[in-house]
């Protein structure tokens, strides 16, 4: 009996031990470093399963093959737009934006465009409708990647209308993640590959059990038709998306679609992306006026919408797309506004929230009424409560399940894509925004964000002071969890 309880103990502290050791000889924030230790030493088999699919850094095969992409068409791009658009417009009178333009070009890999125009889409069952149109009219080329491509009613009529316009001798390219696409495997995307198309799986999803990074998704959606007109934002390619889940009933989303110079950025992405994930040289994509046509005055825009794609993922030694947020709303003077499906921000992105409440500056934040992955959620819970009792008004979405992600800074700047206020979108995921210094555009989105207030209901103190304790305890456990979330 003592010998057991010797051997236990034993078993206990030398679990303890490794899993200081696992999780400080990586680098990582303190508080994820906390967040592992506490699932280490919880649970010391099973956390370490966990550990081992989930908290893998990103192979070095990996890294190599996504640092060493060159941009092939950023020359030409940067050579096409026209020197006028090198400044923001009349939508920023203050000239505060050039701070921000900078930043996010610091690299020379985001340059601004002017001349686009853009349009936005709420529902899915219009976005789809519209995307469909645009993918019917195409000539030369369709580049596709989503994280989620479902196999599904949606999904099928996606994937025979690509089907159609392969026959039609439409060079397709489709990049996918297989963590967020069930069903979507090589026998189903066969017909379009039969035909011409090319599908591959985003370099981090490759090789299930060697290869493969639970943690390192392909979150970006975005397709660009002929080079000239792009779509991204939130919406996966799903029937979810289309409203018809039982589960989470309307689903609430924003995506754009632009028509202009900003597409030939997000042709870009699409292309550093597709060249670091293909397994075969001779897949890859070298630059062509087909891919990127030249911009002219004839076929300029008519509109003049200043923007910015900017992407980042887990490649980059910052988070280079979360600091540039955090940029963008240290401009505000007014107001910030914020729709996210999750609220699970890290400790730099609540100090710019709550300082800038603290000043004067009315921050608002739109979440869901529902989880759609429950620890999540109830971290979700917590950060609302705790940044209410800061000043910040959190509303709570009711018709549906609110996937936004979009961003309102006073009455010019604004951004809309796939990253969303957590952790996950910080750090771990791919992802892709397009930022405006626009008015109208921005005014737009504040229009969308007050009708969207006639489904909300405000969370009060008075609210969160009939939580049980039994809720409350769920919110702090999920909230120590938040930065492995």
């Amino acid at each position: 009996m003592f010998w057991e309880n010797d051997f236990i103990q034993l078993l206990l502290a030398a679990n303890t031990i490794l899993a200081f050791y696992v999780v400080f000889r990586r680098k990582r924030s303190v508080a994820a470093s906390w967040a592992w230790l506490i699932i280490l030493i919880i649970f010391p088999v099973l956390g370490f399963i966990l550990y081992g699919f989930v908290s893998r850094g990103l192979s070095q095969e990996n890294l190599f093959a996504i640092n060493n992409q060159k941009h092939i068409g950023l020359d030409n791009v940067n050579k096409m737009i026209p020197k006028v658009a090198m400044k923001a417009g009349k939508s920023d009178t203050s000239g505060q934006a050039d701070i921000l333009i900078d930043y996010f070009n610091w690299k020379n890999d985001a340059p601004l465009s002017k001349n686009n125009k853009v349009s936005f889409f709420t529902d899915g069952k219009e976005k789809f409708k519209h995307l469909f149109e645009d993918i019917k009219k195409a000539q030369a080329t369709i580049n596709i990647e989503y994280y989620s491509f479902m196999n599904d009613d949606l999904g099928n009529k996606f994937l025979d209308l690509l089907v159609k316009k392969a026959k039609q001798g439409v060079k397709i390219r489709l990049i996918y993640d297989p963590w967020g696409s069930p069903g979507a495997t090589k026998a189903w995307f066969q017909p379009l590959i039969n035909q011409g198309g090319e599908v591959i799986a985003f370099i981090t999803a490759q090789n299930m059990v060697t290869k493969c990074r639970m943690n390192y998704h392909l979150h970006r959606k975005v397709v660009v038709i002929d080079g000239k007109i792009s779509w991204t934002g939130g919406f996966n390619v799903g029937d979810q998306y289309l409203g018809n889940s039982k589960k989470f009933g309307y689903w609430r989303d924003t995506h754009l679609r632009i028509v202009g110079s900003a597409s030939l950025c997000l042709q870009e992405r699409f292309v550093m992306d597709w060249n670091a994930s293909i397994r075969n040289k001779d897949q890859a994509i070298i630059f062509s006026e087909r891919l990127f046509p030249k911009i002219t005055e004839s076929n300029l825009s008519a509109n003049d919408v200043a923007t910015q794609i900017v992407s980042d993922g887990p490649d980059q030694e910052t988070p280079y797309l979360r600091n540039g947020m955090m940029r963008l709303m240290m401009l505000a003077r007014k107001s910030i506004w914020i729709q996210t499906p999750y609220l699970v921000p890290d400790d730099p992105m609540i100090a710019t929230w709550v300082t800038a409440a603290h000043s004067g500056v009315e921050v608002r934040i739109m979440i869901p009424c529902m989880p759609d992955h429950p620890f999540i959620y109830r971290a979700t819970q917590w950060y609302a409560n705790y940044l209410l009792h800061e000043g910040i008004k959190i509303y709570i979405y009711n018709n549906g399940f609110l996937h936004a992600k979009t961003v309102t800074v006073d009455d010019n700047f604004s951004a809309v894509g796939s990253m969303n206020q957590d952790y996950r979108s910080y750090e771990l995921n791919f992802e892709a925004d397009a930022v405006f210094y626009d008015s109208n555009v921005t005014k737009q989105l504040k229009n969308i964000f007050e009708d969207d207030l006639k489904n909300c209901s405000e969370l009060t103190l008075a609210k969160t002071s009939q939580w049980s304790r039994w809720l409350r305890f769920k919110q702090a456990f999920s909230r120590l969890l938040s930065p492995i979330l």
